[in-house]
């Protein structure tokens, strides 16, 4: 019980970490992590805020993103395919290890609420080459 309890900790700081290295404009803020029943992999729920013309930067996920956008609006770059436009009310989702960006290509702020099924132990999101 104790270890499971300091293993929790450790990936909650991990994913705090990997959430904190943000450009201006943009913020993504951790809101839970839980371990789920399939071995090795995390749940972790964040909210991210855009500016208007401002973008999270190409990144991936060691797992999927299912995204919800509660305010606004987000271009969705996702390599290779074309671009996809969700709005306020829309979902999307990005397969892992797909290199995406979202760009707030509207006129107010954009909030996302996104969730990430990853990998146990690995940064929830990797700046891209």
């Amino acid at each position: 019980m104790k270890n499971s309890h300091l293993i929790s900790i450790a990936l909650l700081a991990m994913a705090s970490t990997s959430l904190i290295a943000q450009q201006t404009g943009f913020s993504r803020v951790l809101l839970q992590t839980q371990d789920l029943s399939t071995p090795g992999k995390v749940v972790v729920q964040a909210r991210a805020e855009f500016d208007p013309g401002v973008a999270a930067g190409r990144h991936t996920h060691p797992g999927e993103e299912l995204g919800y956008v509660l305010e606004g609006q987000l271009e969705l770059r996702i390599d290779g395919q074309p671009p996809k436009m969700i709005k306020a009310g829309e979902t999307f989702f990005v397969p892992e290890g797909l290199i995406h960006d979202g760009i707030n290509t509207g006129t107010s702020k954009a909030k996302v609420l996104a969730t990430y099924v990853v990998e146990k132990g690995k940064p929830v999101a990797t700046p891209a080459k």
